[in-house]
Protein backbone atom coordinates (compact mmCIF):
# COMPACT_ATOMS: atom_id res chain seq x y z
CA UNK A 1 0.00 0.00 0.00
CA UNK A 2 1.00 3.45 -0.44
CA UNK A 3 2.23 5.42 2.55
CA UNK A 4 -0.30 6.83 5.02
CA UNK A 5 -3.10 4.61 3.64
CA UNK A 6 -4.66 1.89 4.98
CA UNK A 7 -5.98 -0.98 3.06
CA UNK A 8 -9.57 -1.15 5.62
CA UNK A 9 -11.65 1.46 4.39
CA UNK A 10 -15.66 2.62 5.24
CA UNK A 11 -17.98 2.52 2.53
CA UNK A 12 -20.15 5.56 2.16
CA UNK A 13 -21.74 5.66 -1.16
CA UNK A 14 -22.40 3.16 -4.09
CA UNK A 15 -21.52 3.99 -7.34
CA UNK A 16 -23.69 3.60 -10.74
CA UNK A 17 -21.64 -0.20 -11.04
CA UNK A 18 -22.79 -0.88 -7.34
CA UNK A 19 -19.27 -0.63 -6.41
CA UNK A 20 -18.61 0.92 -3.14
CA UNK A 21 -16.87 4.21 -2.37
CA UNK A 22 -14.51 5.19 0.11
CA UNK A 23 -12.07 8.11 0.75
CA UNK A 24 -8.97 7.80 2.53
CA UNK A 25 -6.58 10.87 2.49
CA UNK A 26 -7.31 12.81 -0.79
CA UNK A 27 -8.00 9.54 -2.47
CA UNK A 28 -11.42 7.87 -3.94
CA UNK A 29 -11.84 4.42 -3.55
CA UNK A 30 -13.96 2.03 -5.48
CA UNK A 31 -14.66 -0.78 -3.67
CA UNK A 32 -16.27 -4.24 -5.68
CA UNK A 33 -17.81 -6.57 -3.36
CA UNK A 34 -19.14 -3.71 -0.57
CA UNK A 35 -22.14 -2.65 0.24
CA UNK A 36 -23.11 1.28 2.23
CA UNK A 37 -22.12 1.52 5.96
CA UNK A 38 -19.59 -1.79 5.74
CA UNK A 39 -15.52 -1.52 7.06
CA UNK A 40 -13.53 -3.94 4.44
CA UNK A 41 -10.08 -5.13 4.03
CA UNK A 42 -9.46 -3.96 0.18
CA UNK A 43 -6.60 -4.77 -2.38
CA UNK A 44 -6.04 -2.13 -4.37
CA UNK A 45 -6.52 -3.96 -8.55
CA UNK A 46 -6.04 -0.45 -10.12
CA UNK A 47 -4.82 3.25 -9.79
CA UNK A 48 -5.54 6.43 -12.00
CA UNK A 49 -3.90 9.52 -10.20
CA UNK A 50 -6.20 10.10 -7.18
CA UNK A 51 -8.81 7.12 -7.56
CA UNK A 52 -8.54 3.28 -6.71
CA UNK A 53 -9.82 0.87 -8.03
CA UNK A 54 -10.00 -2.89 -5.63
CA UNK A 55 -12.07 -5.55 -4.48
CA UNK A 56 -12.69 -6.30 -1.11
CA UNK A 57 -11.22 -9.15 0.68
CA UNK A 58 -12.61 -9.26 3.77
CA UNK A 59 -15.88 -7.72 5.53
CA UNK A 60 -15.20 -6.38 8.92
CA UNK A 61 -18.38 -4.49 9.47
CA UNK A 62 -21.13 -6.35 7.64
CA UNK A 63 -23.97 -4.75 6.34
CA UNK A 64 -27.79 -6.06 6.99
CA UNK A 65 -28.42 -5.40 3.13
CA UNK A 66 -25.86 -8.31 2.52
CA UNK A 67 -26.95 -12.18 1.23
CA UNK A 68 -24.87 -14.91 0.21
CA UNK A 69 -24.43 -15.15 -3.61
CA UNK A 70 -26.52 -17.42 -5.53
CA UNK A 71 -23.26 -18.73 -7.47
CA UNK A 72 -20.33 -20.41 -6.38
CA UNK A 73 -18.21 -18.30 -8.85
CA UNK A 74 -19.24 -14.87 -8.08
CA UNK A 75 -16.33 -12.76 -7.27
CA UNK A 76 -14.23 -14.26 -9.97
CA UNK A 77 -16.95 -14.49 -12.99
CA UNK A 78 -17.64 -11.21 -14.66
CA UNK A 79 -21.13 -11.48 -16.01
CA UNK A 80 -22.50 -10.18 -12.26
CA UNK A 81 -21.78 -7.35 -10.38
CA UNK A 82 -24.49 -7.43 -7.64
CA UNK A 83 -24.91 -10.89 -6.13
CA UNK A 84 -24.09 -9.79 -2.96
CA UNK A 85 -26.89 -7.10 -2.47
CA UNK A 86 -30.43 -8.32 -1.04
CA UNK A 87 -32.85 -7.91 -4.06
CA UNK A 88 -34.53 -5.24 -2.62
CA UNK A 89 -31.35 -3.54 -2.41
CA UNK A 90 -31.00 -4.11 -5.70
CA UNK A 91 -34.30 -2.25 -6.66
CA UNK A 92 -33.55 0.34 -4.57
CA UNK A 93 -30.19 1.03 -6.02
CA UNK A 94 -31.48 0.91 -9.30
CA UNK A 95 -34.35 3.60 -8.51
CA UNK A 96 -32.01 5.68 -7.40
CA UNK A 97 -28.92 5.38 -9.97
CA UNK A 98 -32.02 6.01 -12.32
CA UNK A 99 -33.25 9.24 -10.47
CA UNK A 100 -29.74 10.22 -10.13
CA UNK A 101 -29.03 9.86 -13.98
CA UNK A 102 -32.05 11.79 -14.73
CA UNK A 103 -31.36 14.59 -12.82
CA UNK A 104 -27.72 15.07 -13.24
CA UNK A 105 -27.44 14.21 -17.18
CA UNK A 106 -30.71 15.78 -17.94
CA UNK A 107 -32.12 17.76 -15.31
CA UNK A 108 -35.24 16.43 -15.85
CA UNK A 109 -38.06 14.45 -13.44
CA UNK A 110 -41.06 12.62 -14.20
CA UNK A 111 -44.36 13.86 -12.78
CA UNK A 112 -45.07 10.89 -11.94
CA UNK A 113 -42.40 7.93 -10.51
CA UNK A 114 -43.96 4.55 -11.53
CA UNK A 115 -43.24 1.42 -8.83
CA UNK A 116 -40.41 -0.50 -10.11
CA UNK A 117 -41.05 -3.67 -11.71
CA UNK A 118 -38.60 -7.20 -10.60
CA UNK A 119 -39.40 -10.94 -11.42
CA UNK A 120 -36.91 -13.87 -10.95
CA UNK A 121 -33.85 -13.40 -9.32
CA UNK A 122 -32.35 -16.35 -10.99
CA UNK A 123 -32.04 -18.53 -13.77
CA UNK A 124 -34.01 -15.78 -15.81
CA UNK A 125 -31.63 -15.47 -19.04
CA UNK A 126 -32.55 -16.97 -21.79
CA UNK A 127 -30.13 -15.32 -24.04
CA UNK A 128 -26.25 -15.56 -23.19
CA UNK A 129 -22.94 -15.88 -25.33
CA UNK A 130 -20.59 -18.09 -23.71
CA UNK A 131 -16.74 -17.90 -24.42
CA UNK A 132 -15.26 -21.09 -25.30
CA UNK A 133 -11.34 -21.65 -24.82
CA UNK A 134 -9.12 -24.66 -25.37
CA UNK A 135 -6.61 -24.22 -22.37
CA UNK A 136 -3.66 -26.32 -23.58
CA UNK A 137 -1.84 -26.36 -20.44
CA UNK A 138 -4.39 -27.99 -18.36
CA UNK A 139 -5.89 -30.03 -21.08
CA UNK A 140 -9.34 -28.99 -20.63
CA UNK A 141 -12.26 -26.42 -22.61
CA UNK A 142 -13.28 -24.04 -20.65
CA UNK A 143 -17.15 -22.81 -21.12
CA UNK A 144 -18.15 -19.81 -19.57
CA UNK A 145 -18.00 -15.62 -19.24
CA UNK A 146 -14.23 -13.96 -18.63
CA UNK A 147 -12.83 -13.25 -15.10
CA UNK A 148 -14.14 -9.46 -13.76
CA UNK A 149 -11.98 -7.22 -15.25
CA UNK A 150 -9.75 -9.87 -17.37
CA UNK A 151 -9.35 -11.33 -20.54
CA UNK A 152 -8.75 -14.75 -18.76
CA UNK A 153 -11.72 -17.13 -19.11
CA UNK A 154 -13.36 -18.29 -15.76
CA UNK A 155 -13.32 -22.14 -15.33
CA UNK A 156 -16.37 -22.44 -14.24
CA UNK A 157 -19.28 -25.43 -14.08
CA UNK A 158 -22.60 -23.55 -13.48
CA UNK A 159 -24.26 -20.43 -13.73
CA UNK A 160 -27.14 -19.21 -11.77
CA UNK A 161 -28.49 -16.60 -13.70
CA UNK A 162 -29.23 -19.11 -17.23
CA UNK A 163 -31.85 -21.81 -16.67
CA UNK A 164 -30.76 -24.62 -14.47
CA UNK A 165 -31.38 -27.07 -17.49
CA UNK A 166 -28.20 -25.13 -19.52
CA UNK A 167 -26.14 -24.79 -16.06
CA UNK A 168 -26.39 -28.45 -14.95
CA UNK A 169 -25.37 -29.15 -18.55
CA UNK A 170 -21.84 -26.56 -18.69
CA UNK A 171 -19.31 -29.29 -17.05
CA UNK A 172 -20.64 -32.34 -19.48
CA UNK A 173 -19.98 -29.66 -22.35
CA UNK A 174 -16.76 -28.62 -21.22
CA UNK A 175 -15.92 -32.45 -21.27
CA UNK A 176 -17.80 -33.10 -24.94
CA UNK A 177 -15.41 -30.46 -26.27
CA UNK A 178 -12.99 -32.05 -25.49
CA UNK A 179 -13.23 -34.58 -26.98
CA UNK A 180 -13.74 -32.80 -30.61
CA UNK A 181 -10.93 -33.08 -32.85
CA UNK A 182 -11.38 -29.53 -33.65
CA UNK A 183 -11.34 -28.17 -29.90
CA UNK A 184 -9.25 -25.30 -30.51
CA UNK A 185 -11.21 -23.67 -33.23
CA UNK A 186 -14.38 -23.03 -31.30
CA UNK A 187 -14.38 -19.63 -30.19
CA UNK A 188 -18.07 -19.08 -29.07
CA UNK A 189 -21.50 -20.81 -28.08
CA UNK A 190 -24.89 -18.60 -28.36
CA UNK A 191 -27.36 -19.69 -26.45
CA UNK A 192 -31.03 -18.90 -27.09
CA UNK A 193 -34.20 -20.56 -25.84
CA UNK A 194 -37.94 -20.26 -26.10
CA UNK A 195 -38.33 -22.03 -23.02
CA UNK A 196 -39.02 -25.16 -24.15
CA UNK A 197 -36.20 -25.74 -27.14
CA UNK A 198 -32.55 -24.87 -25.81
CA UNK A 199 -30.16 -23.97 -28.49
CA UNK A 200 -26.79 -23.76 -28.81
CA UNK A 201 -25.48 -21.95 -31.64
CA UNK A 202 -21.68 -23.58 -31.27
CA UNK A 203 -19.22 -20.95 -33.71
CA UNK A 204 -16.50 -23.31 -35.55
CA UNK A 205 -13.62 -22.36 -37.49
CA UNK A 206 -12.84 -25.26 -39.12
CA UNK A 207 -15.33 -28.32 -40.09
CA UNK A 208 -16.49 -31.06 -37.51
CA UNK A 209 -15.50 -34.54 -38.78
CA UNK A 210 -17.75 -37.13 -38.98
CA UNK A 211 -16.84 -38.37 -35.08
CA UNK A 212 -17.19 -34.87 -33.71
CA UNK A 213 -20.88 -34.81 -34.92
CA UNK A 214 -21.54 -38.19 -33.90
CA UNK A 215 -20.29 -36.86 -30.76
CA UNK A 216 -22.24 -33.83 -30.54
CA UNK A 217 -25.68 -35.68 -31.97
CA UNK A 218 -25.16 -37.94 -28.98
CA UNK A 219 -24.71 -35.50 -26.82
CA UNK A 220 -27.98 -33.16 -27.78
CA UNK A 221 -30.19 -36.68 -27.94
CA UNK A 222 -29.48 -37.51 -24.39
CA UNK A 223 -29.50 -34.05 -22.74
CA UNK A 224 -32.48 -32.72 -25.28
CA UNK A 225 -30.47 -29.74 -26.51
CA UNK A 226 -29.95 -28.58 -29.97
CA UNK A 227 -26.70 -27.80 -31.34
CA UNK A 228 -26.58 -25.90 -34.55
CA UNK A 229 -23.10 -24.20 -36.07
CA UNK A 230 -22.03 -21.17 -37.62
CA UNK A 231 -19.09 -21.28 -39.64
CA UNK A 232 -18.95 -17.54 -40.84
CA UNK A 233 -21.55 -15.00 -40.71
CA UNK A 234 -25.43 -15.12 -39.54
CA UNK A 235 -26.47 -16.50 -43.04
CA UNK A 236 -24.43 -20.08 -42.03
CA UNK A 237 -26.28 -20.89 -39.33
CA UNK A 238 -28.15 -24.02 -39.38
CA UNK A 239 -28.83 -26.79 -37.39
CA UNK A 240 -26.46 -29.90 -36.96
CA UNK A 241 -29.33 -32.37 -38.15
CA UNK A 242 -30.56 -31.30 -41.28
CA UNK A 243 -34.07 -32.48 -40.17
CA UNK A 244 -34.36 -30.50 -37.32
CA UNK A 245 -37.37 -27.97 -37.04
CA UNK A 246 -35.71 -24.33 -37.67
CA UNK A 247 -38.76 -22.23 -37.46
CA UNK A 248 -37.82 -20.96 -33.43
CA UNK A 249 -40.95 -19.07 -32.04
CA UNK A 250 -41.53 -17.69 -28.52
CA UNK A 251 -45.33 -17.24 -27.16
CA UNK A 252 -47.13 -13.78 -25.68
CA UNK A 253 -49.80 -15.59 -23.91
CA UNK A 254 -51.76 -12.34 -22.96
CA UNK A 255 -51.98 -10.89 -26.70
CA UNK A 256 -52.69 -14.00 -28.48
CA UNK A 257 -49.22 -14.19 -30.45
CA UNK A 258 -46.21 -16.03 -31.34
CA UNK A 259 -43.08 -14.54 -32.56
CA UNK A 260 -40.83 -16.43 -35.16
CA UNK A 261 -36.98 -15.58 -34.13
CA UNK A 262 -33.70 -16.97 -35.14
CA UNK A 263 -31.12 -17.79 -32.11
CA UNK A 264 -29.08 -15.38 -33.34
CA UNK A 265 -31.66 -12.40 -33.63
CA UNK A 266 -32.25 -9.93 -31.17
CA UNK A 267 -34.13 -10.76 -28.02
CA UNK A 268 -34.98 -9.79 -24.73
CA UNK A 269 -33.10 -12.09 -22.85
CA UNK A 270 -35.10 -12.07 -19.69
CA UNK A 271 -38.84 -12.77 -21.00
CA UNK A 272 -40.53 -12.85 -17.79
CA UNK A 273 -39.76 -9.00 -17.38
CA UNK A 274 -40.49 -8.68 -21.21
CA UNK A 275 -44.35 -9.61 -20.91
CA UNK A 276 -44.87 -7.49 -18.07
CA UNK A 277 -42.95 -4.62 -20.01
CA UNK A 278 -45.27 -4.81 -22.64
CA UNK A 279 -48.52 -4.81 -20.75
CA UNK A 280 -47.07 -1.71 -19.16
CA UNK A 281 -45.77 0.35 -22.33
CA UNK A 282 -49.58 -0.75 -23.57
CA UNK A 283 -50.98 0.66 -20.53
CA UNK A 284 -48.98 4.18 -21.14
CA UNK A 285 -49.21 3.78 -24.90
CA UNK A 286 -53.26 3.49 -25.04
CA UNK A 287 -53.21 2.47 -28.71
CA UNK A 288 -57.19 2.88 -29.77
CA UNK A 289 -58.72 2.02 -33.18
CA UNK A 290 -58.24 4.13 -35.91
CA UNK A 291 -55.16 5.58 -34.60
CA UNK A 292 -51.57 5.96 -36.69
CA UNK A 293 -48.50 4.33 -34.50
CA UNK A 294 -45.19 4.45 -35.31
CA UNK A 295 -42.90 1.99 -33.54
CA UNK A 296 -39.20 2.89 -33.71
CA UNK A 297 -37.05 0.50 -33.37
CA UNK A 298 -38.60 -2.28 -33.94
CA UNK A 299 -36.95 -5.27 -34.22
CA UNK A 300 -38.88 -8.58 -35.03
CA UNK A 301 -42.04 -6.74 -33.93
CA UNK A 302 -42.40 -7.04 -29.89
CA UNK A 303 -44.05 -4.30 -29.42
CA UNK A 304 -45.50 -3.66 -32.85
CA UNK A 305 -47.85 -6.81 -32.82
CA UNK A 306 -49.72 -6.09 -29.86
CA UNK A 307 -50.20 -2.36 -30.97
CA UNK A 308 -51.70 -3.84 -33.66
CA UNK A 309 -54.18 -6.29 -31.72
CA UNK A 310 -55.93 -2.98 -30.64
CA UNK A 311 -56.73 -2.63 -34.71
CA UNK A 312 -54.43 0.80 -34.26
CA UNK A 313 -52.57 0.72 -37.75
CA UNK A 314 -48.93 0.79 -36.89
CA UNK A 315 -45.70 0.98 -38.45
CA UNK A 316 -43.08 -0.85 -37.64
CA UNK A 317 -39.49 1.15 -38.64
CA UNK A 318 -36.02 -0.72 -38.31
CA UNK A 319 -32.61 -0.53 -40.21
CA UNK A 320 -31.78 -3.88 -40.35
CA UNK A 321 -32.89 -5.64 -43.52
CA UNK A 322 -33.41 -9.36 -41.58
CA UNK A 323 -35.22 -7.49 -39.00
CA UNK A 324 -37.57 -5.89 -41.35
CA UNK A 325 -38.05 -9.12 -42.76
CA UNK A 326 -39.32 -10.90 -39.73
CA UNK A 327 -41.43 -8.56 -38.22
CA UNK A 328 -43.02 -9.11 -42.13
CA UNK A 329 -42.99 -12.65 -41.38
CA UNK A 330 -44.41 -12.42 -37.76
CA UNK A 331 -47.82 -9.99 -38.64
CA UNK A 332 -48.34 -11.94 -41.21
CA UNK A 333 -47.58 -15.46 -38.97
CA UNK A 334 -50.57 -13.56 -36.49
CA UNK A 335 -53.03 -12.45 -39.44
CA UNK A 336 -52.20 -8.85 -38.59
CA UNK A 337 -50.81 -7.76 -42.41
CA UNK A 338 -53.72 -5.37 -42.78
CA UNK A 339 -52.99 -3.63 -39.69
CA UNK A 340 -48.97 -3.28 -39.82
CA UNK A 341 -46.17 -2.22 -42.50
CA UNK A 342 -42.90 -3.15 -41.53
CA UNK A 343 -40.00 -0.66 -43.09
CA UNK A 344 -36.60 -0.07 -43.22
CA UNK A 345 -34.46 3.96 -42.21
CA UNK A 346 -31.64 3.93 -40.56
CA UNK A 347 -32.59 5.77 -37.48
CA UNK A 348 -29.56 7.41 -36.61
CA UNK A 349 -29.10 9.25 -40.00
CA UNK A 350 -33.07 9.46 -41.05
CA UNK A 351 -33.94 13.02 -42.42
CA UNK A 352 -36.97 14.82 -41.54
CA UNK A 353 -38.64 14.07 -44.61
CA UNK A 354 -37.93 10.25 -44.15
CA UNK A 355 -39.82 10.67 -41.03
CA UNK A 356 -42.52 12.52 -42.68
CA UNK A 357 -42.67 10.00 -45.35
CA UNK A 358 -43.81 7.36 -43.08
CA UNK A 359 -47.20 9.78 -42.49
CA UNK A 360 -48.65 11.87 -39.50
CA UNK A 361 -48.81 9.43 -36.58
CA UNK A 362 -50.70 10.27 -33.37
CA UNK A 363 -48.50 8.23 -31.36
CA UNK A 364 -44.64 6.85 -31.14
CA UNK A 365 -43.20 4.19 -29.36
CA UNK A 366 -39.70 4.15 -29.29
CA UNK A 367 -37.35 1.31 -27.78
CA UNK A 368 -33.23 2.40 -28.79
CA UNK A 369 -29.97 0.60 -27.99
CA UNK A 370 -27.87 2.14 -25.76
CA UNK A 371 -27.03 4.98 -28.13
CA UNK A 372 -30.28 6.53 -27.19
CA UNK A 373 -33.09 8.07 -30.32
CA UNK A 374 -31.14 11.70 -30.41
CA UNK A 375 -31.28 11.94 -34.29
CA UNK A 376 -34.91 10.86 -33.95
CA UNK A 377 -35.97 13.15 -31.17
CA UNK A 378 -34.17 16.36 -32.61
CA UNK A 379 -36.44 15.85 -36.32
CA UNK A 380 -39.72 16.56 -34.09
CA UNK A 381 -41.33 19.76 -35.53
CA UNK A 382 -44.61 21.31 -35.99
CA UNK A 383 -44.99 18.65 -38.93
CA UNK A 384 -43.69 16.18 -36.96
CA UNK A 385 -45.28 16.07 -33.48
CA UNK A 386 -46.94 12.47 -31.68
CA UNK A 387 -48.92 13.70 -29.18
CA UNK A 388 -47.42 10.79 -27.49
CA UNK A 389 -44.44 9.11 -26.87
CA UNK A 390 -43.45 6.12 -25.17
CA UNK A 391 -39.59 5.39 -24.72
CA UNK A 392 -38.22 2.32 -23.73
CA UNK A 393 -34.28 2.46 -22.47
CA UNK A 394 -31.54 0.49 -21.75
CA UNK A 395 -29.22 2.84 -21.00
CA UNK A 396 -30.33 6.18 -18.37
CA UNK A 397 -28.06 8.67 -19.42
CA UNK A 398 -29.06 8.60 -23.00
CA UNK A 399 -33.02 8.75 -21.35
CA UNK A 400 -32.10 11.43 -19.73
CA UNK A 401 -30.45 13.61 -22.46
CA UNK A 402 -33.33 12.75 -24.83
CA UNK A 403 -35.89 13.80 -22.02
CA UNK A 404 -34.35 17.02 -21.86
CA UNK A 405 -34.65 18.44 -26.19
CA UNK A 406 -38.22 16.91 -25.47
CA UNK A 407 -38.89 19.12 -22.50
CA UNK A 408 -36.94 22.40 -23.15
CA UNK A 409 -36.76 22.13 -26.86
CA UNK A 410 -40.06 19.83 -28.39
CA UNK A 411 -42.80 21.11 -26.22
CA UNK A 412 -43.31 17.88 -24.37
CA UNK A 413 -44.27 16.98 -20.31
CA UNK A 414 -42.34 14.11 -18.43
CA UNK A 415 -45.70 12.59 -17.47
CA UNK A 416 -44.24 9.21 -15.99
CA UNK A 417 -41.27 6.67 -16.05
CA UNK A 418 -39.78 3.58 -14.01
CA UNK A 419 -38.03 0.72 -13.93
CA UNK A 420 -37.64 -2.62 -14.93
CA UNK A 421 -35.07 -5.26 -13.12
CA UNK A 422 -34.54 -6.85 -16.60
CA UNK A 423 -31.12 -8.03 -15.57
CA UNK A 424 -30.94 -9.15 -12.12
CA UNK A 425 -27.23 -8.86 -10.50
CA UNK A 426 -25.73 -6.37 -12.97
CA UNK A 427 -25.91 -3.04 -12.55
CA UNK A 428 -27.98 -2.43 -16.13
CA UNK A 429 -31.11 -0.46 -15.60
CA UNK A 430 -34.23 -0.49 -18.29
CA UNK A 431 -36.95 1.55 -17.75
CA UNK A 432 -39.99 3.11 -19.45
CA UNK A 433 -40.76 6.40 -20.11
CA UNK A 434 -43.99 8.65 -20.87
CA UNK A 435 -43.66 11.65 -23.03
CA UNK A 436 -46.92 14.04 -23.42
CA UNK A 437 -47.28 16.93 -25.90
CA UNK A 438 -48.37 20.42 -23.99
CA UNK A 439 -51.24 21.89 -25.38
Amino acid sequence: MEANLSNIIEITSIDNEGRGIGHQNDKTIFVDNALINEKVRFKVLKKKKKILFARAEEILKESTQRVSPICSFYGVCGGCSMQHFRGSSQLAYKQRAFEETLQHVGKVRPETILSPIEGPQHSYRHKARFRVKFVKKKNKVLIGFNEKKSHFLTDMNMCAVVPKKISILLEPLQLLFNTLSIKDKIPQIEYASNQERHILVVRILEELSNSDVKNLKLFQETHEVEFWTQTKGYDTIKPLIKTMHTEITYSNIEFGLNFIFQPTSFTQINPFINLVLIRRAMALLQPKEGEIIIDFFSGLGNFTLPIATFSSSVIGVEGDDALVESGRKNAEKNNLSENINFVKVDLFNASQEDIKSLGNADKWLIDPPRDGAFNLINLINSDIQPRRIVYISCNPATLARDANILINEKGYKYSKSGILNMFPHTSHVESIALFELNV
